[in-house]
């Protein structure tokens, strides 16, 4: 357990024993000192929990302390202390940034009990921030890569309502950041410095979900020994992010609505009502106004979930990021593997920006970690991407897609792959037929020169001429 360190600045040898000995039994580690100009010096080099200042000293006025320590913006606390108490002073105090304000005489009871309340606030509010900076540093706004018109305005959507406590639907295919979107919620909410908890709704059956979300009572089923708290008592205070929400049963969708309405709800096998107060982000991947329409999901559900609906694009229409993420992603990957990778090739770039990407930006990311772990050299070119992109995976026995975005994506990754062999081959009898001679060669096929050195450098294909020109491969 931390001990809290207290600086005394007064002139008077009694005070400054009195307190000292006083907040010494109290567990605080205490030093003390009897000019303002000592006092100031160790309050700017030293590292105090809480300064107890008196306002009255030999060299410096009290007042003036403070207002250095304050636009030093030390993180210290700091409680006023004079003889010649007034309002006038303790107003002025409190506007400097002083915490509290004693009057002498004081009893030894009323310093600790402003000393405690003093130091349980700087506590509370250290701890906020520790919390806060663990947020900020997973949900980033700096790690929400892009600058798509699309993006921006689901910013200006996230900045309007976060601050309230209105529920908010993240509506979008798998592999779109729903997660990091809630999480970012949570950082500029209200509820920033409470649990921010999140709960897979496709990861547990029917009853378990239901004792994950409410708890359960000793005895209420086979293997509940004891008493358990379930999330929403848990998250009490703070915000629940309930991922693929379309997922849940309809018996355990009505016991989540009574809760979103009226704040309460009951622990499996229990009788007593509890409340909490959470606030709600959802997220799925699927059409849940369809789901209404089949019976599937609770309209009223739908419609108390609905409030603040967000939609998340998939990579595939918003392809203008792609070259950022794939940067982003290439530079987490290096710092996590050690190695040096400057970066892609055009003709790589191109690919991975035509590409539909159905597992959307964490399947990119996935893509881009396994070419840093797998490439040797220092640029990421073409034949590298085809080399160990997922689209060349789509072939293996038993690899079958499962949506329609994923078989278009399949057909035209088929298409560009064997396509390719047929205009490399093409190329190169050609250029075969014609000794190397490309004028000659694009001549002969129809084609434009132009446009033929356009193809010969798109497969890295170009012509060395000696006394038996030859066909060669550059990389």
């Amino acid at each position: 357990m931390k001990t809290f360190s207290v600086l005394i600045i007064d002139d008077e040898c009694a005070i400054r024993s009195g307190i000292s000995v006083s907040l010494s039994e109290a567990g605080y580690l205490v030093e003390s000192c009897a000019t303002g100009r000592d006092g100031l010096n160790r309050a700017l080099n030293g590292n105090y929990d809480l300064i107890l200042l008196d306002i009255k000293l030999p060299d410096i006025n009290g007042m003036e302390i403070l207002k250095t320590i304050r636009q030093k913006q030390l993180d210290t606390y700091v409680i006023i202390m004079t003889g010649f108490a007034s309002v006038q002073n303790a107003v002025e105090a409190l506007k400097l940034g002083a915490y509290d304000y004693l009057s002498k005489p004081f009893s030894s009871d009323e310093l600790i009990i402003v000393v405690n309340k003093a130091i349980e606030h700087k506590t509370l509010k250290d701890d906020n921030l520790t919390l806060r900076r663990q947020l900020y540093q997973k949900y980033d706004f700096n790690k929400i890569v892009g600058d798509h018109p699309l993006i921006k305005e689901i910013f200006a959507a996230i900045s309007k309502v976060a601050p309230t406590d209105s529920t908010v639907l993240l509506d979008g295919e798998s592999g779109t950041g729903k997660e990091i979107f809630a999480g970012y919620i949570h950082t500029l909410s209200r509820r920033a410095s409470r649990q921010f908890i999140i709960t897979d709704c496709n990861t547990f059956s029917d009853s378990l979900l239901e004792s994950e979300l409410f708890g359960h009572v000793k005895g209420a089923f086979t293997g509940a020994i004891q008493n358990k708290s379930g999330i929403f008592e848990t998250a009490n205070d703070g915000t629940l992010f309930l991922d693929e929400i379309a997922n849940l049963s309809l018996e355990i969708q009505g016991k989540l609505l009574r809760v979103m309405e009226n704040h309460e709800y009951k622990p499996v096998g229990g009788n007593q009502v509890k409340k909490s107060d959470v606030r709600i982000i959802a997220a799925t991947n699927r059409d849940l106004q369809t789901m209404v329409e089949n019976g599937e999901f609770r309209p009223d559900l739908f419609y108390r979930m609905n409030v603040f609906p967000i939609f998340l694009p998939p990579l595939r229409e918003r392809r203008s990021d792609i070259p950022k993420l794939a940067y982003h992603f290439l530079r987490l990957a290096c710092k996590n593997t050690g190695k040096k990778v400057d970066g892609f090739s055009d003709d790589a770039m191109e690919m991975m920006v035509n590409h539909d990407w159905p597992g959307n930006i964490r399947q990119l990311k996935n893509v881009v970690e396994r070419l840093v772990i797998m490439s040797d050299q220092a640029v990421v070119n073409y034949n590298c991407l085809q080399n160990h992109f997922e689209i060349n995976r789509h072939s293996e026995k038993g690899s079958v897609p499962s949506t329609l975005a994923e078989l278009k994506s399949f057909k035209r990754d088929l298409l560009r792959k064997e396509y390719d062999k047929v205009e490399k081959a093409f190329l190169q009898k050609a250029l075969t037929a014609e000794n190397g001679n490309i004028s000659r060669s694009s001549l002969r096929v129809g084609m434009q020169r132009s446009n033929f050195s356009t193809l010969l450098k798109k497969h890295h294909l170009s012509i060395t001429t000696n006394q038996n020109p030859a066909l060669t491969v550059t990389k």
